[in-house]
Parts: structure tokens; sequence; C-alpha cells
């Protein structure tokens, strides 16, 4: 998260360029077509502060760090995955997104649920005896 803060001013004038897809008070969401553009615009040779210049971006506003590390980012996205990298939503370190229930195999889902039984019955046991120990401590008084 930015250590940048944007006033209403700063926010209302990025909001009006087209490579902005979304702002809040500490960071912007830039749109795809962006992101391909200036990493192929990059790996010509262009710099971070000049792609962003001339697609509009106040330096001032951002600040010449947010663009060299954002220009990273998608770099490397870039290299991992492609284009399609910034087309599909993939939240999280490394992510892959949640498993498909319908890819596991019967086996894998009986394991779950055997391994599910074993922990709920654990958890049943526990409440059993803290309930015998409330029983013996009100008995004491």
């Amino acid at each position: 998260m930015s250590k940048i803060l944007f006033n209403e001013h700063q926010r209302r004038q990025l909001e009006l360029n087209p490579n902005v897809a979304s702002i809040s008070d500490r960071a912007i969401q830039y749109k795809a077509e962006f992101k391909i553009c200036a990493v192929q615009e990059n790996l010509m040779g262009k710099g971070p502060s000049q792609i962003f210049i001339e697609n509009g971006f106040d330096l001032e506003i951002i600040g010449v760090k947010k663009a060299k590390s954002s220009l990273s980012r998608w770099r490397k996205t870039f290299k991992t995955y492609g284009e399609q990298g910034f087309l599909e939503e993939r939240r999280g370190k490394g992510s892959t997104g949640r498993p498909s229930s319908k890819d596991v195999s019967s086996e894998k889902k009986l394991e779950k649920a055997e391994a599910r039984i074993k922990y709920l019955e654990a958890e049943l046991e526990l409440l059993k005896k803290l309930e015998e120990l409330e029983r013996l401590a009100k008995k004491r008084f």
C-alpha cells in the first residue's frame, strides 16, 4: 500500500486520465491495455517516468517511485503470464485461485470428508470434557 495519500483534487485529475480504471485515497488501478502498452514500450527502451508522462500522468502527484515499482511489477507479470496476465483476475502472491471442487477426484473428496469428521469428533470430545469440568466446578462451590 502506498504512503502517498491523494486529495480530492488529485483523485479527480487522475480519474480524467483514460488509462485509469479506478482510484482510491492511496491506490490507482490502471487499465489492462495501458499496462500491456507500458510494458511493451519499456521493453523497447523507454523509462518508466517517460512512459507515464507520455500517457498523461503527473509524476508530482503519483510519484516517480510508484511509476517504477508499478512497471517493475507489470514486467514480472508479463514475463510470467504474457498479455493474458493483465486480462484475468489473479489476486494474491502467486495465486492460482481457489481449487475447483469439480476437478477433485472422489478419493480426495472422501479423504477431505474423513478429515473433517475426525476434526469435528475431536471438537465434540473437547466440548464434552469442558462441560464435565464446568459441572465439577459448580459442585465444589
